[in-house]
């Protein structure tokens, strides 16, 4: 395996993560999260979603959440919007860098945003019009790229048009989004080898769930077809509200680790993150996911 000499991760638990949460976690809990992961060397840490109250109740505090961390030099803290009103907030609170998400299958598209792809897609043009008026940086999500709960497979030609898309509108990177968990590593390679085709690689991430215990062979293949951005959620907190049976992201340790023992460069503190994802899984009353911060606090509580 060909991995490269330095990859970005971009943080999402305290979005990702927190969005599926059975509870409220407290907004002080989340900001100490957020201010606890940015301490580790994390270059990006997604902080919250301007999104309705009423589908994601967990993250309804996003306006104190953002105004209440204390941002660190050198670390970009986006969120996540759905419309003109949720940039809105997002400026009210004083955000620098958006994201906007699509999806790359129809019914989900019309279950998750109430609309289908082009339309959406027509909507977020003018919020990244918009964004782009404020100096914000945008990213951009395409989610169910290997595979749907509603549909079943998605072809790689609707994960491509899409993505494109998503360019030609505006964002600064997008990433592509195995929310079900499903992918496979060959199937993570020949996506991006067809990309390949019509974006610039360097411009892509991976943001691979870990349901089915495929998120590091899937990231790591990924990197290895020459992407060099993945998105982790610390603790291997998440899931998706609407996609039942989706749990959370790859750990950002499990990353960690196995990039640290084959001597790729992140920058990031791996017995940090260990630490952060410790004290966050008390706060949780539950152990984390994450096979490594499992078995080094099982050892050390304190990482």
């Amino acid at each position: 395996m060909q991995l490269p000499e330095r990859v970005r991760i971009v943080e999402v638990g305290p979005r990702d993560g927190l969005q599926n949460e059975p509870g409220i976690v407290p907004t002080a809990v989340k900001i100490a999260f957020i201010d606890r992961l940015a301490a580790t060397g994390l270059e990006v840490v997604e902080a919250t979603s301007f999104v309705r109250a009423d589908l994601v109740p967990q993250l309804a505090d996003a306006a104190e959440v953002l105004t209440g961390i204390t941002p660190r030099p050198g670390v970009r803290y986006p969120v996540l919007v759905a419309n003109d009103r949720g940039l809105d907030r997002a400026l009210e609170a004083g955000a620098q860098e958006i994201a906007v998400f699509a999806s790359a299958s129809e019914p989900f598209s019309e279950r998750n945003l109430g609309r289908g792809i082009d339309d959406s897609l027509e909507r977020f043009g003018g919020v990244i019009r918009r964004a782009r008026r404020h100096d914000l940086r945008v990213r951009g999500y395409v989610s169910m790229v290997c595979g749907c709960p509603y549909q079943g497979e998605v072809p790689t030609e609707d994960v491509a048009r899409v993505t494109t898309a998503l360019f030609e509108l505006g964002c600064d990177e997008v990433s592509l989004g195995d929310t079900i968990g499903v992918g496979t590593a060959l199937q993570v390679q020949e996506l991006i080898e067809v990309l390949s085709r019509t974006v610039l690689v360097d411009r892509l991430a991976v943001h691979l769930h870990d349901t089915y215990g495929q998120g590091l062979a899937n990231t790591l293949a990924a990197f290895e077809a020459g992407v060099r951005i993945a998105d982790t959620s610390a603790g291997g907190l998440g899931g998706c509200p609407f996609a039942a049976g989706a749990t959370g992201n790859l750990a950002t340790e499990d990353l960690l680790y196995a990039l640290e023992g084959s001597g790729v460069h992140t920058g990031v503190d791996l017995s940090e993150v260990i630490s952060v994802t410790g004290w966050m899984s008390e706060q949780l009353g539950r152990p984390p996911v994450s096979r490594v911060a499992r078995a080094v606090l099982a050892r050390n509580p304190d990482g």
